[in-house]
């Protein structure tokens, strides 16, 4: 399922060998400028990327990048790259699962402020502490499976995770006890009833492990020595899902829910009489362990990253450790997608196409498989106990990105935006695409693609350059950054025309300039028969 799947707890690019000097050379080749990168372009590069500075596997580049002189000589670029080889080129050819990601952010943060003004729904009151959050909080995180993160409102802001613990509790039992064992005390169906509703299925087991008794039951089969090892155990767990965040347990809210759980009492003494739990199960422990997951605190950064190591097959996007088993997440998808909203599952399911997690928090986990994870928190509920600013944020992103589940069906054509593919290559490839971007003077996806190994020579079926297009088109920035690579200025297409020609014909005199200024001259002063390369 992920695109990094490691059997040990190393990150990818730990395993994988440098590159070759020669590559190295082309990297630095297709950012250089006189001979140098500039430290603030390739500073723009990670910034735009959406590659933080705290991310485990970008601190050294960065802090590098940052103490390097304003020009970096090919030498110093080489050692910036040996920190972290694998990354350092994916940022830099724009290879990262979304190649635009600024691009994509300003999409979010539109949705974003557009929901902002929505003053939807009421705040939970059946757990007092809940009922006393301020209404109007509202945050927004996501990490793709490659890392890149981006944030907006009160993403720094703690809350309780609430149900959004169902899906790390089942991961967990899933790799305490396996699949088999763990399905003969739970259920994979969707309930039709309310999330707390006393009610168990026609083997007298919890429908699935995303309502209340699922859960419960889910925590029983987490064993260690003492309640506290339990605990501890989980929450190391989570901090792991987490890339190393913050992890917090709120004791106001645990009192808060114990002190009104009079339902969940219930439900688990109704599932011990009906003999549903394995043996040796100590009830009341059991159930607290269920309202202490529900209280663990979060920020939707942290929370986007655990979305984001579901999305990546189990293993954390920013340390590359491997936290719960691909074929357990594939599992821990499957019943998000169909049980995860409450008694609206069926519904979101359908028109959001997107496994998801919400907690009557007013939190909302989604995981867009192989591409990202995402947390939203805004605390008023429908009356179903999803959040109102969530759900319509889910909605409105699979109105735009073509993140539903079932978007890729042959045939399937509408204006919506799939953000994995590349800007110009997903309209043509390899050399029309540097053509193409030449043509519209994107130095930045020139610059990609030359590090992806595309040819600046390279010509399109009339043998028509990307010097041809940036001088017909008057493209200066493009144009200089073909000069400084190309060796052969003089390309003729299959007319015999140079880009002089172009530039001569099209009226543009700067780019004649520009071009004179490299030695490029019209087909008329080449020698007769000559290989314009040559002259």
């Amino acid at each position: 399922m992920g695109r990094h799947i490691n059997k040990v707890k190393t990150h990818p690019s730990d395993t994988i060998s440098h590159m070759s000097l020669e590559h190295y050379s082309d990297l630095f080749k297709a950012f250089a400028s006189d001979g140098f990168v500039s430290r603030s372009g390739l500073m723009r590069i990670f910034e735009e990327s959406g590659i933080l500075d705290d991310d485990p596997r970008a601190k050294k580049i960065i802090a590098a990048i940052n103490k390097s002189e304003d020009k970096i000589s090919e030498e110093a670029f080489h050692a910036i790259v040996d920190l972290s080889p694998t990354l350092f080129e994916q940022v830099l050819d724009g290879s990262l699962v979304i190649p635009h990601f600024k691009t994509f952010c300003a999409e979010l943060t539109t949705i974003f402020d557009e929901i902002n003004e929505n003053r939807g729904g009421t705040l939970p009151t059946y757990i007092p502490q809940l009922e006393r959050v301020d209404p109007d909080k509202f945050g927004f995180s996501i990490c793709t499976v490659d890392g890149q993160r981006f944030s907006i409102g009160d993403s720094d802001e703690y809350f309780c995770v609430q149900s959004c613990s169902k899906p790390i509790t089942y991961c967990i039992a899933l790799e305490e006890v396996g699949e088999s064992t763990l399905h003969q005390y739970v259920g994979r169906e969707p309930s039709g009833k309310t999330f707390n509703d006393l009610t168990l299925n026609s083997w007298g087991l919890p429908h699935n492990p995303m309502i209340n008794a699922g859960a419960i039951m889910c925590g029983a089969l987490i064993k260690r020595k003492s309640p506290s090892d339990r605990f501890d155990f989980v929450m190391e767990k989570w901090k792991e899902a987490a890339g190393g965040a913050k992890i917090g347990f709120n004791n106001a809210v645990y009192l808060s829910e114990r002190q009104t759980a009079d339902r969940n009492f219930a439900l688990g003494y109704f599932m011990r009489e009906k003999k549903a739990f394995p043996p040796d199960v100590e009830l009341l422990d059991v159930l607290e362990f269920y309202f202490q997951c529900c209280s663990i605190d979060i920020t939707t950064k942290g929370m986007a990253t655990i979305a984001a190591t579901l999305a990546n097959g189990g293993t954390c996007p920013l340390t590359g450790a491997q936290v719960f088993r691909p074929d357990h997440v594939k599992h821990c998808l499957s019943l998000m997608l169909s049980c995860g909203m409450y008694d609206f599952s069926g519904e979101f399911a359908f028109v959001v196409g997107v496994p998801a997690k919400s907690g009557v928090s007013g939190a909302v986990l989604l995981v867009v498989p192989n591409v990202c994870g995402m947390a939203i928190w805004s605390p008023r509920l429908d009356e179903l106990g999803n959040s109102v600013r969530g759900v319509e944020f889910c909605k409105r992103i699979v109105s735009k990105f073509k993140f539903h589940a079932f978007d890729s069906m042959l045939g399937l054509r509408d204006n919506r935006i799939d953000p994995r593919r590349d800007l110009y290559e997903a309209r043509l490839s390899g050399a029309f695409a540097f053509c193409w971007a030449a043509a519209q003077g994107d130095v930045a996806e020139m610059r990609r693609l030359v590090a992806r190994g595309v040819s600046p020579t390279a010509s399109d079926y009339d043998g028509r350059t990307a010097l041809h297009l940036a001088a017909s088109e008057a493209q200066f920035e493009a144009l200089r950054y073909l000069l400084q690579l190309s060796k052969d200025v003089n390309p003729l297409d299959r007319w015999g025309n140079t880009p002089l020609d172009d530039a001569i014909r099209c009226g543009h005199a700067t780019i004649v300039s520009l071009l004179k200024e490299y030695g490029a001259k019209s087909q008329s002063e080449l020698p007769k028969d000559a290989d314009a390369s040559k002259v």
